[in-house]
């Protein structure tokens, strides 16, 4: 089985290279750093750990997440892992994620630093506010089970690439958590650790940053509510062609 551990970052430079180098090297063949419009040495400083460097100028997490998508295109690997440039997340701690998917007792695994163990304060109240609200509208809307939103997660790159990701911006986590409940995929949520990362949160760590991100969730909640009675069982016949790998177009979520 091969695996990509794929970190979207914007002026990471303090942190990319303790990110990268603390990848567990037997478990990961590939680390990609997707260069997200950084004005400093986030790079060269991933470069020198070991990193491949891909570039997105259009600044937006979504956005260089799709970036990766499609350089992990060109690798085509098994399993795909997101994780934050800032040191925030555990990057030891990826095994729990994957060995899941290894042992094929899901498709997509979640890590969760509700369930885990979180620093004090690296989890601020807006952030855990605003986890909890939009974790009870998808159990509500679609019976998902989810405790968060967090970008440590792992997915089989075909079930990935089946649900057609779109979200350039804030958006993308919580659209990937709902086309997997949508597509019929098996879903796992481990617990996770969680600190403070290196240098100011890009996100919930200014008001009009929360302020930004809150309303995206929520809109991007709004908008694949009303939408998923044609959504949900186009995303299940992507998913099963593309791992009989059946010939022919798959249709469009």
């Amino acid at each position: 089985m091969t695996t990509l551990a794929l970190i979207p970052a914007f002026n990471e430079s303090r942190a990319i290279g303790q990110v990268v180098s603390d990848i567990p090297g037997w478990l990961v063949d590939e680390v990609v750093v997707v260069n997200n419009a950084s004005t400093d040495a986030t790079e060269a400083t991933a470069r020198a750990a070991g990193a491949t460097v891909v570039t997105e100028e259009q600044r937006g997490y979504g956005a260089a997440c799709l970036r990766g998508l499609a350089y992990a295109t060109t690798k085509d690997p098994d399993v795909v892992v997101f994780l934050d440039g800032d040191y925030s997340d555990h990057p030891d701690e990826m095994p729990r994620l994957v060995e899941p998917i290894a042992a094929d007792e899901a498709d997509f695994v979640m890590g969760s630093r509700l369930r885990g163990e979180a620093e004090p304060g690296a989890l601020l109240p807006q952030a855990r506010a605003g986890n909890r609200l939009a974790c009870t509208l998808m159990a509500q809307i679609w019976g998902a089970e989810y405790t968060d939103l967090g970008p440590f997660r792992a997915i089989r790159f075909c079930d990935l690439r089946a649900l057609d990701m779109q979200d350039e911006t804030f958006g993308w986590t919580i659209e990937m958590q709902i086309k997997a409940q949508e597509a019929g995929l098996c879903i796992e949520e481990v617990p996770v650790s969680y600190r403070r990362g290196i240098g100011p949160s890009k996100i919930t760590g200014t008001l009009s940053g929360t302020v930004k991100a809150s309303a995206k969730i929520l809109w991007t909640i709004g908008r694949m509510a009303a939408t998923r009675a044609r959504r949900a069982p186009r995303l299940r016949t992507r998913v099963q062609r593309c791992r009989t790998g059946r010939p022919g177009p798959v249709p469009p979520p």
